[in-house]
Order: C-alpha cells, then structure tokens, then sequence
C-alpha cells in the first residue's frame, strides 16, 4: 500500500505584495482549499488518482480567479480558447483538449477523449463536435466573463504584447494536480486559458502530453510558465526520464529540468 497524495498548483509567478490584501489571499486560498478538498475526498474514500486529479482540476477551472474554466483569460479577438489535459500513469493512457470554448470544464471533455476514443489529443471544431455528441452543455460568453481578465485584454492590447498570466497583477495561471493514490497509482491533470492576448490559434504546453503533462509509474507532472519553452524541453516527460534513466530522486529530476529551462530560456 502506498501513502495517498494530492499536490494543487494555481499557476505560477508572484503576487505583487501591494496588491495581495487580506481578503484577495483569502479568496485565493478558498480557491485551492475546495480544490484540495474534492481530490483528498476520493483518495481518502480509496478512490483512485485519476478521479482525484480531476476533481481537483474541476474546481479549480469553477473558481474565477484562476486562469481555466470560468476564470479563462481574453484572446486577442475578446474570447476564451481553452486547453487541459489528463494522463493516467498506470495506464500510459492520455486525453486533452485545445481551443475548445464555452466549456465549463475542459478537464471533463479530456478524460472523455481518453475514455471514449482511441485518440489522445482533440481540438477546435473537432473538439466541440465531440463534446456536443457527448452531451456537454456549452455556457454563455458570459459565464467566462470578469472584469480583471477583460482589463487585463484592454492594458495588452494597449501595450501590443501577447502576456502569461502571471505577469499581470492578478498573477494565478495554468491550474493543475498530481496525486498518488493508495495503489501506487500516478496520476496528472492540467487546464488553461492560455495567454492573454494570443492570437493565431496559438495552442500552448498544457494538452500536449509530455510538455505541460505527464505521468508514470514513477511521477506526475502538471506544470505552469512559458508554454514555448516546456514545448522546446518535453519538459514534463523531461523530469520522469531522468527520473528513469539517471536514477535520480524528485527533487533533483526536477531540478535538473528547470535547469534546462533556464539554458534554453
């Protein structure tokens, strides 16, 4: 038996210090509480690690301040192009999605890609004719609509420059989860509104197993940053080869990877 394990990400960068009042942090960490909340319940029901990292994801792509789902950041044409993914180490088995809209929960349809078809990675136009075959309601444009993300399209376009989330004072991004479960069983599951102010159909690292996630018998990656550089590196499956082929721990197959980043960066 192995010891049960879920870790949450909300994206990567740093709040400005000046910005993050009491109540923001607060509205913040509810965020990731309820996440944490939804995952732990099924590992601790001994529920399994697939199932755990996408409740997790679930929530988080709910919540409003985080950049998936709801929270889903502008393109350049005032609109959401979402991605995510899930992958079941045990398995070697993967779904994911890219530019789907009007998707509460893209995390839902990727597990759908990989429960209900022999593909692994769906997207655009495709992508939402199978969620309509599958019955996924699509929202209003207005679900996915808040004032700080639209701000954030207007202060973009302003300055012509295409933004990570995380640059912006409101810095939460990319969400994802890894859990282990009490089998051993490794799982990953990531989702994204991309980059404020892409254009041309950019598609970045999150759908695409082995860049934004990844996972084995040995890890699970859901990562958050400059998708064009964990594209370059694979740097997902980056961390469980180094993990397998060097022999090294975690912590330093992951360190070693980051390294990287910063060579090619």
């Amino acid at each position: 038996m192995a010891r049960p394990t879920l870790a949450i990400h909300g994206g990567a960068g740093t709040v400005v210090k000046s910005l993050m009042t009491a109540e923001l942090e607060a509205e913040y960490r509810s965020g990731l509480d309820a996440a944490l909340t939804a995952g732990w319940t099924i590992l601790d029901s001994s529920g399994n690690a697939l199932d755990a990292v996408q409740a997790a994801v679930v929530e988080l792509e709910d919540f409003p301040l985080f950049n998936a789902g709801r929270g889903a950041v502008f393109t350049h044409d005032g609109r959401q192009e979402m991605d995510a993914s899930i992958m079941d180490g045990s398995t070697l088995r993967a779904g994911s999605v890219a530019e789907v809209r009007n998707l509460k929960n893209p995390i839902l349809l990727s597990r759908a890609v990989m429960d209900k078809t022999v593909h692994v990675l769906l997207a655009g136009e495709g992508a939402m004719k199978f969620a309509a075959e599958q019955g996924f309601r699509l929202e209003p444009d207005k679900y996915f609509f808040t004032e700080g993300r639209w701000q954030q399209l207007q202060d973009a376009i302003a300055a012509g420059r295409v933004q990570l989330d995380h640059t912006a004072p409101k810095p939460i991004g990319t969400v994802g989860a890894v859990a282990c479960d009490a089998e051993g069983r490794l799982a990953a599951a990531t989702s994204t509104g991309g980059m404020t102010n892409k254009k041309f159909g950019r598609i970045g690292d999150t759908p695409l197993i082995g860049a934004g996630t990844y996972a084995n018998e040995l890890c699970a990656v859901s990562a958050t940053g400059h998708g064009e550089y964990f594209m370059l590196a694979v740097t997902a499956y980056d961390v469980a080869a180094r993990m397998k082929y060097k022999n090294l721990s975690l912590n330093d197959a992951a360190a070693e990877a980051i390294a990287h980043l910063t060579e090619i960066g």
